[in-house]
């Protein structure tokens, strides 16, 4: 038998602790509704984002791969937008372009028997080529990175104004006991449970932005990798094909 008077206690969930909280509890569980609204959406940009990358990278390899000569695809204008592999692979050809000194795009007999108005480039100019290479596996993996920074500030700064809150709302219980001269649980529990509830919110922002910035962090860094390898791949096919000995 459950005793009657636990029925009239009153209920103990988050509306209720919500409504018991003092007004800095409140603007702390404002200030991380906010984060919440920043970071889910950061989550669903970055995971749709980086999916899609991930797909056009491996379906661009595959493309690049299966064709004859390192600059076929640039000569026949492909464009795939918001494909990591290709932003590096266009910095990569235009250089080689402007190098080479024809008005045309080089193509497959280019890199044979250098056409009319064409020339191999060297050594040094490669190089250059090589730096523009790098500088854009640089800004593409700077260009996948943005975001992250609101999710990390998410998961380590919402524990803490959520315990922010929780500290000043225990005080003010605290405070108001003092003045009212009575201890009883029945004093204490409503202050308490209103300090509480911005704990329990900073966790529910945290959590979630945790379990994103981890997978995130993890698929960017593999992404990275496969741009350092395209890259180096891309030089030595570049290298191989229009370099004068």
């Amino acid at each position: 038998m459950i005793p009657d008077f636990l029925f009239t206690l009153p209920l103990a969930d988050i509306s209720y602790s919500f409504t018991e909280a003092h007004l800095p509890g409140k603007v702390v569980i404002g200030v991380l509704m906010v984060f919440s609204i920043f970071s889910w959406t950061v989550m669903f940009t970055k995971f749709s984002e980086i999916s899609r990358a991930r797909r056009l990278n491996r379906q661009f390899l595959e493309a690049f791969r299966s064709e004859k000569s390192a600059f076929d695809l640039f000569s026949q204008r492909v464009k795939v937008e918001g494909c990591s592999l290709f932003e590096i692979y266009t910095a990569g050809c235009k250089e080689l372009k402007n190098y080479h000194g024809v008005e045309s795009e080089p193509t497959v007999a280019m890199g044979l028997l250098a056409p009319a108005g064409g020339k191999r480039v060297t050594l040094k100019q490669m190089d250059h080529i090589k730096g523009v290479i790098e500088r854009t596996v640089a800004e593409q993996g700077l260009k996948l990175e943005q975001g992250l920074l609101m999710l990390a500030t998410a998961v380590s700064g919402a524990p803490f104004l959520g315990l922010l809150g929780t500290v000043w709302g225990v005080m003010d219980a605290f405070g108001e006991i003092a003045i009212q001269g009575n201890a009883s649980l029945t004093t204490m529990a409503p202050g308490v449970s209103g300090a509480l509830i911005t704990t329990v919110v900073g966790l529910l922002v945290a959590i979630p932005s945790m379990f994103a910035y981890n997978w995130l962090v993890y698929t960017i860094r593999g992404i990275t990798v496969e741009m350092d390898n395209f890259a180096s791949e891309l030089a030595t096919a570049l290298e191989r094909e229009f370099v004068r000995e």
